[in-house]
């Protein structure tokens, strides 16, 4: 089988493409794959690194005000698709699925006016303008959230989860925690606000550290590559609590949740699909700088369901933010029914739900 993938712009579309891929890879080697991205997205340096052939169109998305970058929009989005349709003869792929992002739009749509069967994977509660454009011409629609069906032709919709969810299951906590610095036998949670960190997080977790240095549990804290130099030096002047470990970024994020109790975050779909995968219990941040404010739609799907807490960004403080974390870690009873919730509503097949959605389209 053949199978061309697109997506990118942001991790959250790259990473479940990634995982689908590897997750394949290991049921059938023979799987041959065609990634089709732009060439200045996080894509081109993500998917040549894991060996997958990757090829490249140019494409930008649309403004939302009027402007007359849409016209010249418009005639990149013609002109990737005739980019796409040459790549998609050469490589003859018995299915196209996009994950996400504007580079889908010309490779998904190409490819359903060529006859091959054609899948969109929405991560997000509340789908972005390409999926929703990209609807109409598809075969099928695999979404991760419930509350994503509505906007869709429900004749297509399959609700599969995303395959980050699989990816995250079977990882050594210990390890996880080893490799952090962290304690093997102290409740802990992980706060981090993204690969590239959230300001506001930041800011609250700073004010914060004098308390936090008389808690019973220990803290591991991300702040984000770009974060991390200034929150240093504020940390120098207010002092390291021995029981907060902080660091700019952690590689091996699968490990690492695998042995924490607690987590607080922004709310991109990713995140919660590895959260929910390992019933992980949360305090969910969204941005509100994001299209549709759908990251906060994603964390009420977690927090109207018993499985996070919902603190909004106008909200959050120093001393706001640990109370909700006392609140959580100091009553095992309140903490078990948040695990219990949170992975009830994980899908952690989800990698071989869009394999089987993938291996039916190929078949027709």
């Amino acid at each position: 089988m053949k199978i061309a993938v697109s997506g990118g712009g942001t991790g959250g579309h790259i990473y479940p493409a990634l995982a689908l891929i590897r997750e394949i890879q290991k049921k059938d080697s023979n799987v041959e794959f065609l990634y089709i991205g732009t060439e200045k997205g996080l894509e081109s340096n993500l998917v040549p690194r894991e060996n997958i052939p990757f090829k490249s169109i140019h494409i930008t998305g649309f403004k939302r005000k009027i402007s007359f970058e849409n016209v010249k929009t418009v005639l990149r989005f013609l002109k990737g698709v005739r980019d796409s349709k040459k790549m998609l003869k050469e490589f003859k792929p018995d299915v196209v699925i996009g994950t996400g992002g504007y580079v889908c739009g010309p490779v998904v749509y190409a490819a359903a006016k060529m006859g091959i069967p054609t899948i969109v994977h929405e991560q997000n509660s509340v789908p972005g303008l390409t999926n929703k454009f990209l609807s109409r011409y598809v075969d099928k629609i695999a979404i991760c959230f419930e509350e994503a069906r509505e906007f869709f032709p429900k004749e297509k919709v399959v609700l599969t989860g995303n395959p980050r969810a699989s990816e995250v299951l079977g990882q050594d906590g210990i390890r996880g925690r080893l490799s952090s610095g962290l304690k093997l036998k102290v409740p802990t949670v992980l706060i981090f606000g993204g690969s590239r960190g959230a300001r506001p997080i930041n800011e609250a977790v700073v004010k914060s550290l004098t308390e936090l240095s008389s808690k019973t549990y220990q803290v591991l804290y991300v702040t984000g590559d770009v974060h991390f130099e200034e929150v240093r030096k504020e940390v120098e002047l207010v002092g390291n609590p021995e029981n907060v470990i902080i660091k700019p970024f952690i590689h091996n994020m699968p490990e690492v949740l695998a042995g924490v109790d607690l987590t607080v975050s922004r709310a991109g779909a990713t995140t919660l699909a590895e959260l929910t995968s390992l019933g992980i219990p949360s305090i969910l941040i969204p941005s509100p700088y994001v299209t549709d404010n759908h990251q906060e739609k994603n964390a009420r799907a977690l927090s109207d369901n018993g499985a996070a807490r919902l603190l909004l960004e106008k909200d959050l403080t120093g001393p706001k933010l640990v109370e909700n974390i006392d609140q959580i870690l100091g009553n095992e009873e309140k903490l078990a029914g948040m695990k219990k919730a949170a992975k009830e509503l994980g899908i952690p097949d989800a990698a071989q739900r869009l394999y089987s959605l993938i291996e039916q389209l190929a078949k027709k």
